[in-house]
C-alpha cells in the first residue's frame, strides 16, 4: 500500500475524477481491496448478529420490569462499494514567514457504500410482538469512507467515515488505517449499559441481558461476550495480512447530528467502528478476501444511576463476517466525468 505523501504526489495535477471503483487501485490507498460486493450469501449466511435496548414502558399495575426491552437480530448483509471521487479538493492556505501564505490544498478519495440489512430471525425480552418478520429490511446505509491524502495529518487522522442512516441520523468517524501480517486481534467490547451498577446477576434492572446471557440468543449470541463469534469465525482461517480501518465520532471533529425526535427520546450519540479487511489463503494457495466489522453506537434514555452527567448510554453492538462474493463490472469507453476543481 502506498504511503499517504505517495498517495498524494499520485493525485497532485489530476483533475477531479468520478469513476466505477476497480479492485487494486492503489489511488484508494488503504481502500483498495474494497471496490464490488461483500455478502454473508451464500457461504457466510448468518454471520451478522445485532442488539439494541429500546424504551420500552411496562403495563400499568405490573410486577417489577425494566423499562426497556432488548432486541436481538441474526442478519443477512449486502455491502457494495462502487463509485471512487478521486482527487477531490479541499482548499487551503498556510501562513508563511515573511506575509506569504502558499497553497495548502489537500487532495482526498471519497469510495462510496451502500449497506443492506435483512433479519433472518429476531428476538426481545420482555418478549413483544414487535420484533418483525423473517427477510424483513432492518437497516439501510449510504455513505462515503475517505482517504485522506494531506501528509500533515500523518500522525492524527487519515481516514473518514461518512454515513447516512433513514431514522434520521449523520454520522462522521474518523481513524486511522493500518496494515499487519496475520489475523486481527479483536477486543471485547463492554454490551452493558453506561451509568448503571454492571452487575448482571445482582441488579434486577439488567434482567434483560442475564436473560441473553443465560440463554444465548440463537443458542450463539451473547451479549455479554458480543464479540465471541467474531473470534470464532477467524479459528483455522489462513489469514495472511490485515488492514484495520478504525472510526470514531468522538475523535478531533467526529459527531452524530440528529432529527429532533431520537435527541428527545433516544440520542444516538457516539459511533465507533472497526473493520478488518482480511487476505485469506484458501485450499488453492490463491487469496480470497473476508470483511469483519464490529459497529457500537452509544444510545442515551434515561437518567443515570450512578450521578455522572448525562443519560444512562446504551451499546447498540452490530458484528458481521462477511466474504468478497463479486467484483465491479469492468468499466467501458468513457466511464469517467471530469469535474471541475
Amino acid at each position: 500500500m502506498r504511503t499517504k505523501t505517495e498517495q498524494l504526489e499520485a493525485l497532485r495535477g489530476r483533475f477531479r475524477t468520478v469513476e466505477q471503483a476497480v479492485p487494486g487501485d492503489e489511488d484508494l490507498g488503504p481502500f483498495k481491496l474494497l471496490p464490488g460486493t461483500w455478502s454473508n450469501e451464500p457461504d457466510l449466511a448468518g454471520r451478522g448478529w445485532n442488539m439494541i435496548a429500546l424504551p420500552f414502558g411496562p403495563p400499568q399495575g405490573a410486577t417489577f420490569r425494566p423499562p426497556y426491552r432488548l432486541l436481538m437480530n441474526q442478519y443477512n448483509e449486502k455491502l457494495t462499494f462502487s463509485l471512487v471521487d478521486k482527487a477531490v479538493p479541499n482548499r487551503g492556505i498556510a501562513p508563511a514567514a515573511g506575509g506569504l501564505t502558499p497553497n495548502a490544498d489537500q487532495l482526498l478519495v471519497a469510495l462510496d457504500y451502500e449497506q443492506g440489512i435483512k433479519q433472518i430471525v429476531s428476538d426481545d425480552f420482555p418478549s413483544t410482538s414487535l420484533t418483525g418478520a423473517p427477510d424483513t429490511a432492518i437497516h439501510h446505509e449510504p455513505g462515503l469512507f475517505l482517504s485522506m491524502t494531506d501528509p500533515l495529518d500523518e500522525d492524527v487522522v487519515d481516514i473518514a467515515r461518512l454515513a447516512t442512516i433513514p431514522h434520521g441520523d449523520s454520522v462522521l468517524g474518523l481513524g486511522v488505517a493500518t496494515v499487519s501480517d496475520g489475523p486481527p486481534t479483536i477486543p471485547g467490547i463492554n454490551a452493558l449499559p453506561l451509568g448503571v451498577n454492571q452487575d448482571v446477576d445482582a441488579n434486577p434492572y439488567l434482567q434483560p441481558y442475564k436473560h441473553f446471557r443465560d440463554a444465548p440468543f440463537r443458542g450463539l449470541f451473547n451479549p455479554v461476550d458480543s464479540t465471541a463469534l467474531l473470534k470464532a469465525a477467524n479459528e483455522g482461517v489462513d489469514i495472511v495480512r490485515t488492514t484495520r480501518l478504525e472510526f470514531d465520532s468522538t475523535v478531533a471533529t467526529g459527531g452524530i447530528s440528529n432529527i429532533p425526535f431520537i435527541v428527545r427520546q433516544a440520542n444516538a450519540s457516539e459511533m465507533k467502528s472497526t473493520f478488518w479487511i482480511q487476505e485469506v489463503r484458501n485450499a488453492d494457495g490463491g487469496i480470497d478476501l473476508r470483511l469483519q466489522y464490529a459497529q457500537v453506537v452509544q444510545l442515551d434514555f434515561f437518567d443515570r444511576f450512578d450521578g455522572g452527567p448525562g443519560r444512562i448510554k446504551w451499546p447498540h453492538v452490530s458484528i458481521n463476517t462477511l466474504a468478497k462474493v463479486e467484483d465491479p463490472p469492468a468499466p467501458g469507453p468513457g466511464g469517467y466525468d471530469v469535474m471541475p476543481s
